[in-house]
């Protein structure tokens, strides 16, 4: 099986996507988002996938509702089991196809067997200096997250 490390989804932003302000919820982008990151890990992994962690989301400018949107999902990071995906979405008006960045993000997608425990993913080798440049920063994240992850404890309650 050729893995696939790349995939983009294409949705039209409909009026039932509106928020009280007039332009798509934010949630209805997130939902996107969580597609198509399952789609780029499922098509890397050749295995059913997880959402583990969705992070960093910054909302760049609106999308419109009529805009035909495209959700990019790349790997750009794996661990034994996990996959961390960068995420963009852009937005146009589908008339013109002119493209504007609304939404980006990391989402870490953990492979799974069918009882559910995590599985082995194949490994992803950057090949370029952006590709480099990528995983470099994926795995700068992943320190971030620790060191808030262990800040969080602090919040939890049992």
């Amino acid at each position: 099986m050729e893995q696939q490390r790349t995939i983009t989804l294409r949705f039209l932003a409909e009026p039932s996507d509106v928020n009280f302000g007039g332009k798509v919820h934010g949630g209805a982008v997130m939902k996107w988002i969580d597609l198509a990151a399952y789609a780029c890990a499922a098509g890397w992994s050749g295995q059913y996938c997880i959402t583990a962690y969705a992070g960093g989301i910054r909302f760049v400018k609106p999308v419109q509702v009529g805009s035909l949107v495209e959700v990019t999902a790349k790997v750009i990071y794996t661990g034994n089991t996990s996959m961390h995906i960068a995420l963009d979405v852009k937005a146009s008006d589908p008339k013109t196809r002119d493209f504007t960045l609304t939404t980006h993000c990391v989402v870490i997608m953990v492979a799974v067997d069918d009882q559910g425990k995590p599985a082995t993913v194949p490994e992803w080798v950057p090949q370029t200096d952006a590709d480099i440049e990528l995983r470099n920063s994926a795995i700068r994240l992943m320190e971030m997250r620790k060191k808030i992850g262990a800040e969080m404890e602090a919040h939890i309650k049992l």
